[in-house]
């Protein structure tokens, strides 16, 4: 469930840890710890959005989460950074979190570039900026048993107009905070997308 607006605040006050919050250090290396707690956070987003078509969704991130912060867990002198955890876990001849990662920023991906959409297309649907985005990112790798569960998702969002008010009464503020929130989120997502597939980064 998603936690409660606080009065004049907007959605993006509930989040335990936003993409804002995340470390980027030296060689854009992202710190593993904020970063989980950041992607859980993003997950509550679609709660908002409030169909039992997204469960999926949800559970297949949640699900990536999980496998990178067990190696987390597992290895916490190796795994600081993601871009460490996943070079480190491979070493060992293993890539259970590193494709988890890779599952998980295709995830993050058709996130924001659902929500960049459709900030940037102020009359567009919601539905129409989700399936525009699952097209670029996630469809190439699902199967054809994933798609019509996916897709049937994204014809499943809500109206713009309701989406937008249940993440804030301030509509100028809601906008200002998505945009700040979803221009960190695009920053990590760049960055784990190059690492993910760079050849280092492969099993």
């Amino acid at each position: 469930m998603t936690a409660a607006i606080p009065p004049g605040g907007t959605f993006f006050d509930t989040l335990k840890k936003s993409f804002v919050d995340v470390p980027v250090g030296a060689e854009n290396k992202v710190s593993t710890t904020e970063f989980l707690e950041a992607a859980e956070s993003l997950l509550t987003l679609f709660d908002v959005l409030g169909s039992a078509a997204f469960k999926p969704v949800k559970s297949d991130m949640n699900g990536n989460i999980k496998k990178i912060r067990d190696r987390q867990l597992a290895a916490p002198q190796l795994s600081e950074t993601l871009q460490d955890l996943c070079l480190n876990e491979l070493k060992e001849k293993k890539h259970t979190a590193t494709e988890g990662l890779l599952w998980l920023v295709r995830g993050l991906d058709f996130t924001a570039q659902a929500l960049r959409h459709n900030m940037s297309n102020p009359s567009t649907e919601l539905s129409a900026s989700f399936r525009d985005a699952y097209g670029n990112t996630l469809k190439p790798h699902h199967s054809f048993v994933i798609k019509p569960i996916f897709s049937a998702a994204m014809s499943a969002t809500p109206y713009r107009k309701d989406f937008y008010a249940k993440l804030g009464s301030d509509d100028a503020k809601v906008q200002a905070e998505l945009e700040k929130w979803l221009s960190a989120l695009e920053k990590v997502v760049g960055i784990l997308k190059e690492f993910t597939n760079s050849k280092e980064a492969k099993w």
